[in-house]
């Protein structure tokens, strides 16, 4: 019985006499800026859903907003709280179809600071490899998913945003041809027991590696990836995609600008000699280069589910395609661009690196994973960048924490493991 977590989730999705007046998932919260907010639910059949919402301990009326949810198998549909005001918390709740949930919800748009005050201090939650065991599709054995407790753990850290890095909800052998089954995987995820307090607890932005676009080391010759894109945008709340394909986008918080990048939708093999061999395709290196540029941020965080630093030459690192690797550290040393850090998952194991360009900036790569899939000791991996003491190998959670003033501001990376122990920290002035 203990392998039949997901069985849970689902129960409730073919009791439909009771369910068609109860969400079956979420809400969750999406991409907030500082005049709107987006909440993520989904129902057993299309329903009416309203998001009833107003600052936090005001006798005013709920502002309302409704939606229909829609989709033939798991209807879901994205709230809009608008418009709000910069740095306020709201308190909030949902009904469908008339009937209200008991629980009230929380979020809090982001500070107007600019030209006014110095930048806020706020705090990211980050992990990749969630693994969620289903004994009917999981390969035989011993399960590979375990310490789902560490969902909660986050959520006591109380972040004001979680990204997750990619390897999401690991698609299984029955689900890469189906549209219907991808689908179905997610919602296995989204609507497990075990992340029922995160996903109202922060604001969710996501990246996805191939085992949430295909198969294992997947790349663009998948033929079903637009499926896997179809059901990512219907999943996640991210901000609109940059470029016409994939899940490029960036958003900004604080002094902080978040670049999110696609390492599956234009990749090809790192071993072809017939095809030019590239990890994010030319598009898309370009929009990243005039991103990083335009940005004014004192911090720049590049989002992706490989390593780029590790100089081990394995494995789907970066390092495999060391041509353009090397375009993007010569596009740093160039533009004079400090404060680029890497934030990268897939290794199932945690650990920093760093690289002194040149001119003496220093580019840094957090690798974090795995959330709660099998772990893996990279101990003896040739990382000759490697930063000492900073190898976790079991499953873990990172939280970048941001303060002080403008002038004097400080980033601590503090890394968890699934109790919500600190493994480790480090600090980059």
């Amino acid at each position: 019985m203990k392998r039949f977590v997901f069985a849970l989730s689902l129960v409730f999705i073919s009791n439909l006499s009771f369910t068609q007046s109860n969400l079956i998932a979420g809400p969750m919260l999406g991409h907030i800026d500082m005049l709107e907010a987006n909440i993520w639910v989904a129902t057993a059949v299309g329903s009416n859903v309203e998001l009833q919402y107003r600052e936090k301990g005001s006798t005013q009326e709920f502002q309302v907003v409704s939606a229909f949810t829609s989709g033939k198998l798991y209807p879901t549909a994205t709230l809009k709280a608008f418009p709000l005001e910069p740095g306020v918390e709201y308190e909030y709740s949902v009904s469908v179809n008339g009937r209200k949930e008991m629980d009230l919800y929380y979020f809090k748009t982001e500070p107007l600071w600019q030209y006014r005050t110095d930048p806020p201090a706020f705090s990211v939650a980050l992990g990749s490899c969630a693994f969620l065991n289903e004994e009917k599709y999981d390969r035989p054995g011993k399960s590979y998913g375990s310490n789902y407790e560490i969902f909660d753990q986050i959520a006591l850290k109380k972040p004001d945003m979680m990204l997750w890095m990619g390897d999401n909800i690991y698609l299984r052998e029955v689900d890469f041809e189906s549209t219907a089954a991808i689908e179905r995987r997610y919602m296995l995820f989204r609507s497990n027991p075990a992340l029922k307090k995160l996903w109202p607890a922060c604001a969710h932005y996501a990246i996805w590696d191939d085992h949430d676009f295909g198969p294992n080391d997947s790349n663009s010759s998948y033929v079903f990836k637009k499926h896997t894109l179809s059901a990512f945008e219907k999943f996640w709340v991210n901000p609109p995609a940059a470029l016409n394909d994939g899940i490029t986008t960036q958003f900004s918080y604080g002094d902080a600008d978040f670049f999110l990048l696609d390492n599956r939708y234009f990749r090809t093999d790192a071993k072809s000699v017939y095809v030019d061999r590239t990890l994010l395709g030319e598009e898309q290196l370009k929009w990243l280069f005039l991103a990083l540029s335009t940005s004014k941020a004192q911090y720049k965080f590049v989002v992706m589910g490989g390593q780029f630093l590790n100089s081990a030459d394995k494995f789907e690192n970066y390092a495999t395609y060391p041509e353009e690797r090397q375009l993007i550290l010569d596009f740093i040393e160039k533009s004079k661009m400090q404060n680029v850090i890497f934030l990268t998952g897939d290794r199932h194991c945690t650990e920093l690196s760093q690289v002194i360009l040149p001119n003496e900036i220093v580019v840094y790569d957090l690798t974090v994973s795995p959330l709660t899939s099998g772990a893996y000791d990279n101990s003896k991996e040739a990382n000759s960048n490697r930063v000492e003491g900073t190898i976790v190998s079991q499953q873990n959670f990172g939280v970048l924490e941001f303060s002080g003033p403008l002038k004097n501001r400080l980033l601590e990376i503090k890394i968890f493991n699934s109790k919500g122990e600190e493994m480790w920290s480090r600090q980059i002035k």
